[in-house]
Protein backbone atom coordinates (compact mmCIF):
# COMPACT_ATOMS: atom_id res chain seq x y z
CA UNK A 1 0.00 0.00 0.00
CA UNK A 2 3.15 2.36 0.11
CA UNK A 3 4.61 4.41 3.03
CA UNK A 4 2.58 6.92 4.30
CA UNK A 5 3.80 10.35 6.38
CA UNK A 6 2.20 11.58 9.42
CA UNK A 7 2.96 14.94 10.85
CA UNK A 8 1.56 14.29 14.56
CA UNK A 9 1.95 11.74 16.96
CA UNK A 10 -1.50 12.07 17.81
CA UNK A 11 -2.33 10.55 14.24
CA UNK A 12 -0.38 7.10 15.41
CA UNK A 13 -3.03 4.17 14.13
CA UNK A 14 -4.88 2.60 16.57
CA UNK A 15 -3.28 -0.81 16.43
CA UNK A 16 0.44 1.21 16.98
CA UNK A 17 0.41 -0.24 20.07
CA UNK A 18 -0.66 -4.15 18.98
CA UNK A 19 2.62 -3.56 16.41
CA UNK A 20 4.40 -2.70 19.56
CA UNK A 21 3.40 -5.57 21.45
CA UNK A 22 4.37 -7.95 18.44
CA UNK A 23 7.80 -6.41 18.12
CA UNK A 24 7.82 -6.94 21.63
CA UNK A 25 8.65 -3.55 23.01
CA UNK A 26 7.04 -0.90 25.20
CA UNK A 27 9.22 1.62 24.46
CA UNK A 28 7.51 2.04 20.84
CA UNK A 29 3.79 1.78 22.29
CA UNK A 30 1.41 4.61 20.66
CA UNK A 31 1.17 5.58 24.72
CA UNK A 32 4.65 5.75 25.62
CA UNK A 33 5.50 7.77 21.97
CA UNK A 34 2.88 10.09 22.63
CA UNK A 35 3.09 10.77 26.18
CA UNK A 36 7.20 10.81 25.81
CA UNK A 37 6.03 14.37 22.77
CA UNK A 38 3.68 15.62 25.33
CA UNK A 39 6.73 16.01 27.55
CA UNK A 40 9.88 16.75 25.29
CA UNK A 41 8.69 17.34 21.14
CA UNK A 42 7.81 21.19 21.91
CA UNK A 43 8.94 23.05 19.06
CA UNK A 44 9.69 19.81 17.65
CA UNK A 45 8.34 18.57 14.28
CA UNK A 46 7.75 15.22 13.81
CA UNK A 47 7.76 12.82 11.04
CA UNK A 48 6.40 9.51 11.12
CA UNK A 49 6.46 7.01 8.65
CA UNK A 50 3.79 4.15 8.45
CA UNK A 51 3.74 1.50 5.91
CA UNK A 52 0.41 -1.24 5.79
CA UNK A 53 1.36 -4.67 4.02
CA UNK A 54 -1.02 -5.73 1.01
CA UNK A 55 -3.60 -6.92 3.05
CA UNK A 56 -3.80 -3.72 4.89
CA UNK A 57 -2.80 -4.63 8.15
CA UNK A 58 -0.13 -2.63 10.00
CA UNK A 59 3.68 -3.92 9.21
CA UNK A 60 6.03 -0.92 9.98
CA UNK A 61 6.16 2.27 12.06
CA UNK A 62 9.16 5.04 11.61
CA UNK A 63 8.81 7.67 14.78
CA UNK A 64 11.06 10.40 14.01
CA UNK A 65 11.24 13.94 14.28
CA UNK A 66 13.53 16.35 13.16
CA UNK A 67 16.64 17.13 15.89
CA UNK A 68 18.99 19.05 13.74
CA UNK A 69 18.25 21.92 10.60
CA UNK A 70 21.61 23.41 10.05
CA UNK A 71 23.98 22.76 8.72
CA UNK A 72 22.50 19.74 7.78
CA UNK A 73 19.27 18.18 8.50
CA UNK A 74 19.34 15.31 11.12
CA UNK A 75 16.67 12.77 12.60
CA UNK A 76 16.31 11.21 15.74
CA UNK A 77 14.09 8.58 17.06
CA UNK A 78 11.27 9.91 19.16
CA UNK A 79 11.39 7.89 22.95
CA UNK A 80 15.03 8.35 23.30
CA UNK A 81 16.08 9.14 26.65
CA UNK A 82 13.93 7.24 28.99
CA UNK A 83 13.31 4.54 26.35
CA UNK A 84 15.63 1.91 26.61
CA UNK A 85 14.58 0.00 23.02
CA UNK A 86 14.18 2.43 20.04
CA UNK A 87 14.33 2.16 16.00
CA UNK A 88 11.55 1.20 13.25
CA UNK A 89 8.85 -0.45 14.61
CA UNK A 90 8.06 -3.98 13.69
CA UNK A 91 7.69 -7.70 13.90
CA UNK A 92 10.66 -9.71 13.70
CA UNK A 93 9.89 -11.29 10.51
CA UNK A 94 9.41 -7.73 8.92
CA UNK A 95 13.03 -6.65 9.73
CA UNK A 96 13.63 -6.01 5.57
CA UNK A 97 10.77 -4.18 4.79
CA UNK A 98 11.40 -1.90 8.13
CA UNK A 99 14.73 -0.86 6.44
CA UNK A 100 12.89 0.55 3.48
CA UNK A 101 10.29 2.20 5.10
CA UNK A 102 13.43 3.91 7.44
CA UNK A 103 15.00 4.95 4.30
CA UNK A 104 11.86 5.63 2.48
CA UNK A 105 10.94 7.92 5.63
CA UNK A 106 14.12 9.75 5.90
CA UNK A 107 14.45 10.20 2.21
CA UNK A 108 10.51 11.68 2.13
CA UNK A 109 11.81 14.33 4.90
CA UNK A 110 15.31 15.16 2.80
CA UNK A 111 17.54 14.32 6.07
CA UNK A 112 21.13 13.40 5.81
CA UNK A 113 21.84 11.85 9.06
CA UNK A 114 20.28 9.42 11.66
CA UNK A 115 21.06 9.60 15.20
CA UNK A 116 19.93 5.75 15.72
CA UNK A 117 19.90 4.94 19.57
CA UNK A 118 19.73 1.70 21.64
CA UNK A 119 18.96 -0.10 18.75
CA UNK A 120 18.20 -3.74 19.74
CA UNK A 121 20.48 -6.48 18.01
CA UNK A 122 18.12 -7.30 15.43
CA UNK A 123 17.18 -3.29 14.37
CA UNK A 124 17.58 -2.71 11.04
CA UNK A 125 19.78 0.60 9.73
CA UNK A 126 18.06 2.44 6.58
CA UNK A 127 18.91 0.92 3.45
CA UNK A 128 22.33 2.43 1.55
CA UNK A 129 23.00 4.07 4.93
CA UNK A 130 26.32 4.10 5.94
CA UNK A 131 26.38 3.87 9.42
CA UNK A 132 29.01 4.15 12.39
CA UNK A 133 29.15 2.92 15.51
CA UNK A 134 28.43 5.10 18.45
CA UNK A 135 28.09 3.25 21.85
CA UNK A 136 27.16 -0.65 22.64
CA UNK A 137 25.07 -1.51 25.91
CA UNK A 138 24.10 -4.61 27.86
CA UNK A 139 20.60 -5.28 28.14
CA UNK A 140 20.44 -8.64 29.77
CA UNK A 141 17.03 -11.22 29.21
CA UNK A 142 16.55 -13.55 30.95
CA UNK A 143 14.28 -16.44 29.67
CA UNK A 144 11.65 -17.42 32.19
CA UNK A 145 11.59 -21.60 30.81
CA UNK A 146 12.71 -23.67 34.07
CA UNK A 147 8.76 -24.23 34.49
CA UNK A 148 8.71 -23.60 38.02
CA UNK A 149 10.38 -21.20 41.10
CA UNK A 150 11.90 -24.15 42.40
CA UNK A 151 13.03 -25.41 38.97
CA UNK A 152 14.78 -21.78 38.14
CA UNK A 153 16.69 -21.94 41.74
CA UNK A 154 18.10 -25.43 41.09
CA UNK A 155 19.82 -24.16 38.09
CA UNK A 156 21.53 -21.63 39.81
CA UNK A 157 24.56 -22.09 42.38
CA UNK A 158 23.97 -23.50 45.78
CA UNK A 159 25.18 -20.26 47.32
CA UNK A 160 22.26 -18.08 45.22
CA UNK A 161 20.11 -20.35 46.44
CA UNK A 162 20.73 -20.88 49.98
CA UNK A 163 20.55 -16.24 49.70
CA UNK A 164 17.58 -16.30 48.09
CA UNK A 165 15.53 -18.61 50.47
CA UNK A 166 17.36 -17.08 53.79
CA UNK A 167 17.24 -13.94 53.59
CA UNK A 168 13.13 -13.92 52.66
CA UNK A 169 12.59 -16.24 55.43
CA UNK A 170 15.18 -13.85 57.98
CA UNK A 171 12.52 -10.59 56.96
CA UNK A 172 9.54 -12.75 57.47
CA UNK A 173 10.84 -14.14 60.87
CA UNK A 174 11.71 -10.58 62.27
CA UNK A 175 9.38 -8.51 60.86
CA UNK A 176 5.68 -8.67 59.00
CA UNK A 177 6.88 -8.71 55.61
CA UNK A 178 4.35 -8.15 52.65
CA UNK A 179 4.84 -7.14 48.73
CA UNK A 180 2.18 -4.79 47.85
CA UNK A 181 1.43 -4.76 43.90
CA UNK A 182 0.16 -1.53 43.02
CA UNK A 183 -3.70 -2.54 40.95
CA UNK A 184 -5.87 0.69 40.87
CA UNK A 185 -5.78 4.12 41.19
CA UNK A 186 -6.53 4.90 44.94
CA UNK A 187 -3.41 3.63 45.74
CA UNK A 188 -1.56 5.03 42.57
CA UNK A 189 -0.62 8.73 43.72
CA UNK A 190 0.78 7.67 47.19
CA UNK A 191 3.22 4.02 45.62
CA UNK A 192 4.07 6.79 43.21
CA UNK A 193 5.66 9.00 45.52
CA UNK A 194 6.97 6.46 47.43
CA UNK A 195 9.00 5.05 44.36
CA UNK A 196 10.61 8.53 43.78
CA UNK A 197 11.52 8.54 47.69
CA UNK A 198 13.22 5.45 47.81
CA UNK A 199 14.92 5.74 44.33
CA UNK A 200 16.23 9.27 45.70
CA UNK A 201 16.96 7.28 49.12
CA UNK A 202 18.96 4.67 47.39
CA UNK A 203 20.99 7.32 45.11
CA UNK A 204 21.45 10.36 46.93
CA UNK A 205 21.08 13.68 46.32
CA UNK A 206 23.39 14.30 44.05
CA UNK A 207 22.88 11.51 41.47
CA UNK A 208 20.47 11.67 38.39
CA UNK A 209 16.71 11.03 39.15
CA UNK A 210 14.41 9.85 36.90
CA UNK A 211 11.44 10.60 39.44
CA UNK A 212 12.58 13.94 39.49
CA UNK A 213 11.81 17.63 38.02
CA UNK A 214 10.66 17.19 34.03
CA UNK A 215 11.59 13.14 33.99
CA UNK A 216 9.01 12.99 36.86
CA UNK A 217 6.04 14.34 35.11
CA UNK A 218 6.24 12.08 32.33
CA UNK A 219 7.48 9.21 34.25
CA UNK A 220 3.89 9.96 36.25
CA UNK A 221 1.69 10.37 33.53
CA UNK A 222 2.76 7.17 31.62
CA UNK A 223 2.69 5.20 34.80
CA UNK A 224 -0.77 6.60 35.21
CA UNK A 225 -1.45 5.16 31.55
CA UNK A 226 -0.07 1.88 31.83
CA UNK A 227 -2.12 1.39 35.08
CA UNK A 228 -4.86 1.87 32.90
CA UNK A 229 -3.80 -0.77 30.20
CA UNK A 230 -2.85 -3.37 32.89
CA UNK A 231 1.14 -3.48 32.08
CA UNK A 232 2.50 -1.26 35.45
CA UNK A 233 4.24 -3.55 37.69
CA UNK A 234 4.81 -1.38 40.90
CA UNK A 235 5.76 -3.12 43.90
CA UNK A 236 6.13 -2.10 47.15
CA UNK A 237 7.90 -4.32 49.74
CA UNK A 238 6.42 -3.51 53.82
CA UNK A 239 8.05 -4.56 56.99
CA UNK A 240 5.99 -3.86 59.57
CA UNK A 241 4.21 -1.25 57.50
CA UNK A 242 6.58 0.20 56.67
CA UNK A 243 7.78 0.73 52.57
CA UNK A 244 11.37 -0.15 52.17
CA UNK A 245 11.91 -0.72 48.66
CA UNK A 246 10.29 -0.11 45.57
CA UNK A 247 10.49 -2.45 41.94
CA UNK A 248 9.06 -0.14 38.68
CA UNK A 249 8.54 -2.15 35.41
CA UNK A 250 6.14 -3.19 33.03
CA UNK A 251 4.68 -6.49 31.99
CA UNK A 252 4.11 -6.22 27.99
CA UNK A 253 4.51 -8.15 25.03
CA UNK A 254 4.66 -11.30 27.27
CA UNK A 255 8.23 -10.27 28.74
CA UNK A 256 8.27 -8.33 32.23
CA UNK A 257 10.46 -5.22 31.97
CA UNK A 258 12.54 -4.01 35.03
CA UNK A 259 12.72 -0.23 34.78
CA UNK A 260 13.67 1.40 37.79
CA UNK A 261 13.79 0.58 41.57
CA UNK A 262 14.71 2.34 44.79
CA UNK A 263 15.10 1.52 48.76
CA UNK A 264 15.87 2.84 52.41
CA UNK A 265 19.92 2.46 52.62
CA UNK A 266 18.69 1.85 56.27
CA UNK A 267 17.90 -1.71 55.86
CA UNK A 268 20.58 -2.72 53.05
CA UNK A 269 21.90 -4.73 55.84
CA UNK A 270 18.92 -6.88 55.38
CA UNK A 271 18.97 -6.84 51.55
CA UNK A 272 15.56 -5.90 50.93
CA UNK A 273 16.12 -4.94 47.28
CA UNK A 274 17.81 -8.34 46.59
CA UNK A 275 14.50 -9.96 48.06
CA UNK A 276 11.92 -7.56 46.36
CA UNK A 277 13.84 -8.47 43.36
CA UNK A 278 13.71 -12.25 43.50
CA UNK A 279 10.17 -11.86 44.23
CA UNK A 280 9.38 -10.07 40.99
CA UNK A 281 11.43 -12.70 38.89
CA UNK A 282 9.47 -15.53 41.29
CA UNK A 283 5.97 -13.33 40.16
CA UNK A 284 6.83 -13.33 36.21
CA UNK A 285 7.23 -16.93 36.76
CA UNK A 286 4.26 -18.16 38.10
CA UNK A 287 2.31 -15.51 35.45
CA UNK A 288 3.76 -17.47 32.66
CA UNK A 289 5.79 -14.99 31.35
CA UNK A 290 8.18 -15.76 28.83
CA UNK A 291 11.21 -13.22 30.02
CA UNK A 292 12.63 -10.96 32.32
CA UNK A 293 14.46 -8.07 30.49
CA UNK A 294 16.80 -6.38 33.20
CA UNK A 295 17.26 -3.62 30.91
CA UNK A 296 20.14 -1.56 30.03
CA UNK A 297 23.31 -2.05 32.60
CA UNK A 298 25.76 -4.50 33.24
CA UNK A 299 25.82 -4.36 36.89
CA UNK A 300 27.37 -7.92 38.69
CA UNK A 301 23.61 -8.45 40.68
CA UNK A 302 21.94 -9.51 36.90
CA UNK A 303 24.73 -12.00 35.72
CA UNK A 304 23.60 -13.74 38.96
CA UNK A 305 20.13 -15.08 37.07
CA UNK A 306 21.88 -16.13 34.29
CA UNK A 307 20.35 -14.25 31.72
CA UNK A 308 21.55 -13.61 27.62
CA UNK A 309 23.79 -11.00 27.15
CA UNK A 310 21.67 -9.02 24.83
CA UNK A 311 23.51 -6.05 23.65
CA UNK A 312 21.71 -2.17 22.21
CA UNK A 313 23.64 -0.35 20.26
CA UNK A 314 23.94 2.98 19.21
CA UNK A 315 24.81 4.51 16.22
CA UNK A 316 25.23 7.49 13.66
CA UNK A 317 24.03 6.66 9.96
CA UNK A 318 24.68 8.90 7.12
CA UNK A 319 23.47 9.26 2.98
CA UNK A 320 25.06 11.01 0.30
CA UNK A 321 28.46 12.54 0.52
CA UNK A 322 27.54 15.40 3.26
CA UNK A 323 25.61 12.85 5.46
CA UNK A 324 28.19 10.22 5.66
CA UNK A 325 30.72 13.13 6.23
CA UNK A 326 28.75 14.51 9.07
CA UNK A 327 27.94 10.98 10.67
CA UNK A 328 31.87 10.02 10.28
CA UNK A 329 32.59 13.36 12.04
CA UNK A 330 29.82 13.04 14.47
CA UNK A 331 31.47 9.15 15.01
CA UNK A 332 34.92 10.50 16.23
CA UNK A 333 32.86 11.57 19.42
CA UNK A 334 32.69 7.81 20.41
CA UNK A 335 36.43 8.28 21.38
CA UNK A 336 35.41 10.52 24.46
CA UNK A 337 34.62 9.16 27.75
CA UNK A 338 31.80 6.87 28.36
CA UNK A 339 30.26 9.31 30.61
CA UNK A 340 30.53 12.46 28.44
CA UNK A 341 28.89 10.21 25.40
CA UNK A 342 26.28 9.14 27.55
CA UNK A 343 25.75 12.46 28.28
CA UNK A 344 25.52 14.02 24.74
CA UNK A 345 22.96 10.74 23.92
CA UNK A 346 20.12 11.78 26.70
Amino acid sequence: MGLALLDSVMRLPEDATALAARACNPFASREWIQTWWQHFGAGREPIIGVLHDDAGGLQVIVPIYVWHRHPLRMARFIGHGPGDYLGAVHATADREAAAGALADTLAAADFHALLAERLPGDSPLPRAWTGYPLLEESSPTLALDAGSWDGFLASRSSNFRQQVRRRERNLARDHELRFRLTEGPDTFDEDFATLGRLHAARWGAGAPNAFAGRDQAFHRDFAALALERGWLRLWTMELDGRPVACWHGLRFGGVEWYYQAGRDPAYDSQAVGFVLLAHTVREAMADGMTAYNFLRGDEPYKDRYGPAPVQVRTCVAGHGIRGRAAALAAAGGSRLPERLRQRALD
